[in-house]
């Protein structure tokens, strides 16, 4: 979507400054945070890509104000919400009001053993449009909700490098829409496509291109 998060950054912000010896967390709530995230992925009530586009609605000022892990629990309180598990109430009581919707239940080794990434892959219900070698052009959308085509690569020309397969379509997955697997390619573009005649010239910058954001050029 077109907001301050986009995928991949928003322009106009600077170069991203990285960290040396960065550990893997800051605090100990960080890891706590994840671990929050990924046992409610347990529960299947929302899809990867909701939960992603919970995070991009933040508001710009706060979200530019939150660290990454800050982002990560703000959107989960979101979608807990959303999923009716907890009301705006208890969440600002930091505590349990009433009961819950679920039993309540102790996750076991094997539970925990058992949260991992899914697998997005699905059947294809036709050809690839594309091929390795074909050139490209990335549609000029501008939508509202989730998507993975981000800003600085809309309205681009490149070339495909890869045909990676077909999988659940993220732009329908996070508004609820069903899944619509899409081919899913590597799309390469030379820098100066993406930024002008300003860019290095050596630089080439690839992307994962779902088919719907591809138009033969």
């Amino acid at each position: 979507m077109n907001s301050i998060h986009d995928m991949g950054g928003m322009h106009g912000f600077g170069r991203v400054e990285t960290e040396a010896d960065e550990p893997v967390f800051h605090h100990s709530w960080e890891g706590r945070v994840m671990a929050l995230y990924r046992a409610m992925g347990f529960a299947r009530l929302w899809t990867i890509d909701a939960g992603r586009a919970m995070i991009e609605a933040l508001p710009p000022q706060t979200y530019l104000a939150a660290s990454y892990y800050e982002k990560w629990l703000m959107g989960l309180e979101k979608s807990v919400e959303r999923a009716g598990l907890v009301g705006t109430d208890e969440i600002a009581a930091q505590r349990s009001l009433r009961p819950g919707p679920f039993p309540t239940r102790v996750m076991s080794s094997a539970d925990v053993a058992r949260l991992k990434r899914g697998d997005y892959t699905r059947p294809a219900r036709t050809p690839a449009r594309f091929k390795v070698g074909d050139r490209v052009r990335t549609a000029n959308i501008n939508p509202t909700t989730h998507t993975r085509l981000p800003r600085y690569a809309r309205h681009r020309l490149g070339s495909v490098e890869a045909v990676r397969g077909c999988y659940v379509y993220p732009d329908t997955a996070a508004i609820g829409a069903g899944e619509e697997p899409q081919w899913l390619y590597t799309v390469v573009f030379s820098g100066r496509e993406l930024w002008g005649d300003a860019a290095d010239p050596a630089l080439t910058v690839s992307i994962e291109a779902f088919e719907p954001y591809l138009l033969p050029e």
